[in-house]
């Protein structure tokens, strides 16, 4: 095994040890056979017809699964919470801070005690472009806080979607035009309770290259993302200890297979999840699931 493999190996050994999280029970799991190196189908009775499936999240202390759905055209975004009961999985149930307007890229701080997720709602006392923005939620003792928005200065006027945080607050999520050219990867440090202006994620042999979907660990030591190309493949990259970004590494081929993105890593950490699919809905959208083991 070689010193990339090595590291990502004990990263995720280190996270299944976290002390504030909670490790998914079985039930968690909707009892599904679990994966090895070759990715399953999470939930198959959740392939919907004639709509796609986003995304796919645990939340790390109310033992609960929340997926994002939309139309097959790319509208109508919305996210559920699943539910399992008498052999069958439902998704009737709008996610706490569901609304009218389009809802999508839901992650979880580390600790569970924070969502985060992208949505197309008004933001009051503002005449920003209405486009997705990103929010957060925090948990109260009888539900969830009212969303908030969450102000990146120097991007307020660009389409920002799918947050992701590290256990000291940094924000990464993508950013593009309002017409989603010139998509890539920021983040943003949180200071005094505020984020601050964020910077582009440099990520060597790929500052040219559209990317998407960040996932990053609760220690911020590695991200997973999507490419954007003829379609879209999952990388890998590590922090080294100058604070970089090392050269990133193309997931396997048997993950990079049809179309992947929304790369998750389960709470306990041996899970890596992300969707497949593609425009043309020659097969169904799906959530897949494989050992992060195996990365």
């Amino acid at each position: 095994m070689n010193k990339v493999l090595t590291s990502l190996y004990l990263t995720f050994i280190l996270l299944s040890c976290q002390p504030n999280a909670k490790s998914p029970t079985m039930d968690m799991y909707f009892n599904q056979t679990k994966p090895s190196k070759e990715p399953l189908t999470f939930l198959p009775g959740l392939i919907l017809k004639n709509k796609i499936i986003h995304r796919g999240v645990f939340s790390p202390i109310e033992d609960k699964y929340y997926i994002t759905i939309s139309k097959k055209d790319f509208t109508e975004f919305e996210i559920k919470r699943v539910s399992f009961s008498n052999g069958k999985i439902s998704h009737s149930q709008n996610a706490f801070f569901n609304s009218k307007y389009d809802d999508h890229g839901l992650s979880f701080s580390a600790d569970g005690k924070t969502a985060y997720f992208s949505s197309t709602r008004p933001i009051k006392d503002s005449t920003l472009p209405p486009t997705w923005h990103l929010w957060s939620s925090k948990k109260e003792n009888d539900g969830w806080s009212e969303a908030q928005y969450l102000e990146i200065s120097n991007l307020k006027n660009k389409l920002l979607s799918h947050p992701t945080v590290t256990k000291d607050g940094k924000l990464y999520f993508h950013a593009s035009n309002l017409d989603y050219s010139e998509m890539d990867l920021y983040a943003a440090e949180l200071e005094d309770g505020k984020y601050q202006k964020a910077h582009k994620v440099m990520i060597p042999t790929l500052e040219n290259t559209g990317k998407c979907t960040p996932y990053i660990s609760p220690e911020g030591s590695f991200l997973i993302f999507a490419t954007i190309g003829s379609g879209l493949d999952l990388y890998i990259t590590h922090q080294t200890k100058k604070g970089r970004w090392s050269s990133p590494k193309r997931l396997s081929d048997a993950i990079n297979s049809s179309g992947q993105a929304n790369p998750v890593i389960s709470p306990d950490g041996q899970f890596l999840f992300f969707c497949t699919g593609k425009e043309t809905m020659e097969k169904p959208w799906a959530i897949k699931w494989v050992s992060a083991e195996n990365l």
